[in-house]
């Protein structure tokens, strides 16, 4: 009898034990919980509804704007911004987009659910209105219409400065829409190792003499230190000898004769193929037009450096977005580095 009582009073103490155990671990289940929310809550709440950028107004002047941040809805008119939007991991963020034929891009192109907003040079109004953006980005193609699409939402206009230079610019205008985002830190990773591969392009262009130019609509247009391939010449450091033939624009550059790369014989020759940048249907092929009886006597020509840019529709539209920087590195490393 004894026996069996403390037996009981054992068997109590157990289960008297164990609920209080369990009684615990609810406590500090729900605890935990709470806190988590609570961490969640202020987390959230230490988030600005909007954030100040340094952005380009309609004249492209410098100006502050402030954004939504970590907007849900963007509409994109540049393929720069769309570029360093998705090399950051935003592009779900994305509601419409212009059109564009570079390869790497061509998920928002493609998708029905993301708008189509027209070209990087004629905007579709009603359909970007019809998209509901919180931000708009464009590049200085649609400059002119940037008070028209303010009417809509915050424009957030950004451009490449020669000046600066194409890696800065990047840099910059990468880590500008970034903060927009909160993915300052996924930016700079992305941007690393560039200086490098600048550097080791620079040594091999050093005393090197250049002509840059681009076939369009049949002919030659040589093209300064002040706009497109610039990096061939400001960063990279070819020396561009093409600088004299009338006045370089930032453009589509100056058309010139072929018997005036003959007399300056450069010992690169660079060209960049617009037509098939924008698809121009039954253009001539570049090499077609540039490689000529005259050309032929050039040094460039003679030692096999006649440079085809082997990917123009990025360096025409996309210049100034991260993947297309290492594009455009790559179309200099494969036939100079290797």
């Amino acid at each position: 009898m004894k026996k069996r009582l403390i037996t009981l009073m054992l068997a109590g103490a157990m289960a008297f034990s164990l609920a209080a155990c369990g009684s615990k671990g609810t406590e500090d289940t729900a605890a935990d919980a709470a806190a988590d929310t609570q961490t969640d809550e202020s987390s959230d709440a230490s988030e600005p509804e909007t954030v100040t950028i340094t952005s380009l107004n309609g004249s492209g002047e410098e100006t502050s704007l402030e954004v939504p941040y970590k907007p849900e809805r963007v509409a994109i008119l540049d393929m720069a911004a769309l570029d360093i939007i998705d090399s950051i991991g935003e592009g779900d963020s994305v509601v419409g987009s212009a059109t564009t034929s570079i390869e790497y891009l061509q998920d928002y192109v493609t998708n029905d659910a993301i708008s189509n907003l027209g070209t990087i040079k004629e905007a579709d109004l009603e359909a970007v209105m019809a998209c509901e953006p919180e931000v708009i980005f464009i590049g200085g193609r649609l400059s002119s219409v940037y008070d028209d699409l303010s009417a809509i939402a915050p424009v957030v206009y950004l451009a490449t400065d020669t000046e600066k230079g194409l890696v800065e610019s990047v840099r910059d205008n990468a880590s500008t829409i970034a903060s927009i985002f909160g993915k300052e830190d996924e930016a700079d990773a992305l941007m690393a190792g560039f200086d490098e591969r600048i550097a080791e392009l620079a040594a091999f262009a050093e005393n090197k003499t250049a002509i840059v130019g681009m076939c369009t609509s049949g002919g030659f247009n040589i093209l300064g230190s002040d706009g497109r391939c610039s990096i061939i010449s400001n960063e990279i450091g070819f020396e561009n000898v093409g600088l004299d033939a009338e006045e370089a624009t930032s453009t589509h550059g100056n058309e010139a004769s072929f018997e005036f790369v003959v007399e300056k014989n450069p010992e690169y020759i660079f060209v960049m193929d617009r037509d098939a940048a924008i698809g121009t249907e039954g253009a001539q092929l570049a090499q077609e037009i540039v490689e000529n009886e005259l050309v032929q006597g050039t040094d460039a020509y003679k030692n096999g450096n006649i440079v085809y840019l082997g990917n123009p529709a990025v360096w025409y539209t996309a210049e100034g977005g991260i993947n297309a920087l290492d594009i455009m590195l790559q179309d200099l490393e494969g036939p100079l580095l290797q």
